[in-house]
């Protein structure tokens, strides 16, 4: 198969300022429009116009870039921009996908384009806000899917997500109007700077990148693809490693920074409950002097405390937990002095502890409280003697929950950066490495193909040079060299063909000069050589369209045969002039003499072959010089050969060689009128002749009379 790389070359290589610039000012516009929509509450994003119009126009890396630093610098003014950069990201690259295959001049395509778009931004940024905060992020939109779902009877998030589909169509539809306006007014060839800006080599077209993309397929396994899943195998397994070590150290360190709050609230409650008077807050409660202060006192100290969640005062006997404090909170009401709580599994290790008033580390349980960190510290008497506990719980259901946001907060940013890092990989990687390299090896499968070509393998030259690579490592250093080989080669096949046709015409004067050597000692045969080399032609040539013998009749032996026609008669040269020139009928003796002329030929030819190694040019006409006179019923000489065993250019010849001597004078008889030789010839299928030689020979009949004619008007 042949793959060929076209198109205009020349282009400059210096040209990446302009899509610097055209970077900046998409990511301007973007930043400008969003921080329109943000200051005045507008329900829309209007941060995608630039994103669409940089991957459009300039390709997905542009556009990867645009999106990436839009919500990059929209943290000045939106603390939660970042999140999203991933699904920006991901609109630049639908955007130039769309944008390569589709087109969006055309209005119903752009309009496809921006549904497609805002179907995609609504649901992934629906769920997106919902997951990190539980509602959306624009006041007006929370009104409006509020109305909604008050309306319509559905769920809130169901009728968020619609609304935010309906505004992304908006959004969307705003955006790309003005992307499509936009690259309407733009100049064609800044347009072309742009989108050439990277390239190291010869732009290509699409069309070739599509050729090159498919090359790359067959080989199995591309570089860039090798390359590109490296890379993803390394921010992957990094990202695995570093995440899941800071998500243990974030667990570790907010569960004891709370668990060292708790510590530090429930050391400061034993110190305002009276150890004196616990049994009279258990029995009596709030009907104790000074309990209600204390009680207030407490809860200041539990909401001054961070992760504290529950904080209360407890006395511990056999039969539970006796309550002397207990707060409320807004999901769970307090218990009331006096209540008895039985005791937690996780807590039955320490109860003995307990009991005799000893003091325990944090425990961690997930019971009657949920899960929780439960911290204990001693309350004392003015004996000194420990008649209470002061408790505090953390929750560390609230630390999952925590926990939750903050990894899938930390993907989406990471998410954003995954893609512009490896859009920034297949970039660099398809600029530097899979196109220029692709390039140079079409060329050269192309080059490997030619052959002897020479206007093929001058024309592949030509293309690989004005490839232009420019990539200024070993890839550029590989390509000067592929540049030199593919002249030096062209060039020697340019002398090897003109020595090769040198050569070719000096045996063909050899062979003339031999056949004409012959026919001069022949008294009447009448440019025979010429005449029989012509009739071989049309024959051969005949075969060949019918499809008859496919496998035998290829362009080198039909060459082979023609060549080597003259030389059919060669064995002449060693009968007797008294018999080669008898100017009548040969008697017995006289013609078995003359039939020693194939088998001297065959051995003069042989022993050519033996001294020049010429193969299968002298190969056939030893064959022709041999077998001319074989018989298709096996009937001939020197052999007796029959059928298809006679060689295919003997077969040829024979009908050459019998049809020229019937419609040519000799000294023993007159030429025999056209009709009655073919009329010989036809009778001879099948018998004297091959068959199918002879169909063709009357098939081509129109060529045999112009060479008859040609001849025998001379």
């Amino acid at each position: 198969m042949r793959i060929h790389l076209t198109g205009s070359s020349g282009r400059k290589q210096n040209i990446g300022y302009q899509s610097i610039i055209f970077t900046l000012l998409c990511t301007a516009m973007n930043v400008a429009a969003a921080y329109t929509a943000n200051r005045t509450g507008l329900p829309l994003y209007f941060d995608t116009c630039g994103t669409i119009l940089a991957a459009s126009v300039g390709g997905f890396f542009p556009g990867v870039v645009t999106a990436t630093a839009t919500n990059v610098i929209c943290l000045l003014f939106n603390e939660n921009a970042l999140f999203f950069a991933a699904l920006n990201s991901g609109i630049a690259l639908f955007a130039a996908w769309f944008t390569a295959k589709y087109g969006l001049k055309k209005p119903e395509r752009a309009a496809v384009f921006a549904l497609l778009s805002a179907l995609i931004c609504g649901l992934v940024s629906g769920f997106i806000q919902w997951g990190l905060f539980r509602q959306p992020q624009n006041r007006l939109m929370d009104e409006m899917s509020t109305a909604l779902s008050n309306a319509m009877g559905t769920g809130k998030f169901l009728s968020f997500l619609f609304v935010n589909i309906l505004l992304n169509v908006i959004d969307k539809g705003i955006a790309v109007a003005l992307a499509v306006v936009i690259a309407a007014v733009m100049p064609e060839p800044l347009i072309n700077r742009i989108r050439d800006k990277a390239w190291r080599q010869r732009p290509l077209s699409e069309e070739e990148r599509k050729v090159l993309r498919k090359w790359s397929r067959e080989t199995g396994f591309s570089s860039a693809l090798r390359s590109c899943i490296s890379l993803m195998g390394i921010l992957l397994v990094s990202v695995l490693i570093v995440g899941t070590f800071g998500i243990v150290f974030y667990y570790d360190s907010q569960k004891e920074e709370k668990t060292s709050n708790a510590r530090k609230a429930v050391s400061f409650a034993a110190s305002v409950v009276d150890g004196n008077l616990i049994d009279e807050y258990i029995s009596s409660g709030r009907a104790v002097p000074g309990y209600t202060q204390t009680e207030d006192m407490l809860r200041r100290i539990r909401d001054n405390s961070p992760g504290v969640k529950y904080l209360y005062v407890i006395k511990v006997k056999k039969d539970g937990c006796h309550v002397a404090f207990d707060l409320e909170t807004e999901d769970t009401p307090a218990c009331e002095p006096g209540d008895v709580i039985e005791f937690e599994k996780a807590f039955e290790p320490y109860i003995p502890t307990l009991l005799e008033g000893g003091i325990i580390g944090p425990v961690e349980s997930d019971d009657v409280s949920g899960w929780v960190v439960t911290v204990y510290h001693p309350i004392k008497d003015s004996r000194n003697m420990t008649t209470g506990y002061a408790c505090a719980d953390v929750s560390i259901d609230y630390l999952a929950v925590s926990l939750r946001s903050f990894v899938f907060r930390i993907l989406l940013i990471f998410a954003g950066f995954f893609i512009l890092i490896l859009s920034f990989q297949i970039r660099m990687s398809g600029m530097f490495t899979l196109y220029p390299i692709g390039s140079m090896a079409l060329c050269v499968d192309e080059f490997s193909q030619a052959g002897d070509n020479q206007n093929r393998l001058d024309e592949i030259v030509k293309r690989i040079k004005k490839l232009d690579i420019r990539t200024g490592d070993e890839v550029e250093k590989l390509y000067r060299e592929i540049c030199s080989m593919a002249s030096d080669q062209a060039e020697q096949v340019r002398s090897l063909k003109y020595y090769a046709e040198t050569t070719a015409k000096m045996q063909d004067g050899l062979i003339m000069t031999m056949a004409n050597m012959v026919e001069n000692r022949d008294s009447d045969t009448g440019a025979h050589i010429q005449k029989t080399a012509a009739y071989v032609r049309i024959i051969a040539e005949g075969l060949k369209k019918k499809g008859y013998y496919s496998k035998k009749m290829t362009s080198k032996f039909i060459s082979d045969v023609v060549r080597s026609a003259p030389l059919h008669d060669v064995g002449k040269i060693n009968i007797p002039d008294e018999v080669l020139n008898k100017p009548g009928k040969l008697d017995d003796a006289e013609f078995e003499i003359m039939k020693t002329h194939t088998t001297a030929g065959k051995r003069i030819l042989e022993n050519a072959i033996d001294t020049t190694q010429a193969g299968n040019y002298l190969k056939e006409a030893r064959n022709m010089a041999a077998y001319h006179h074989e018989r298709w019923d096996g009937k001939g000489y020197p052999e007796g050969l029959g059928g298809e065993v006679i060689p295919l250019s003997a077969r040829i010849m024979a009908v050459a060689d019998v049809f020229d001597a019937l419609t040519s004078p000799r000294v023993y008889k007159p030429a025999f009128p056209l009709e009655k030789a073919l009329e010989i010839i036809n009778d001879g299928a099948g018998k004297q002749f091959d068959p199918k030689v002879v169909e063709v020979f009357m098939d081509n009949l129109a060529e045999v009379k112009v060479i008859l004619k040609k001849y025998n008007e001379q």
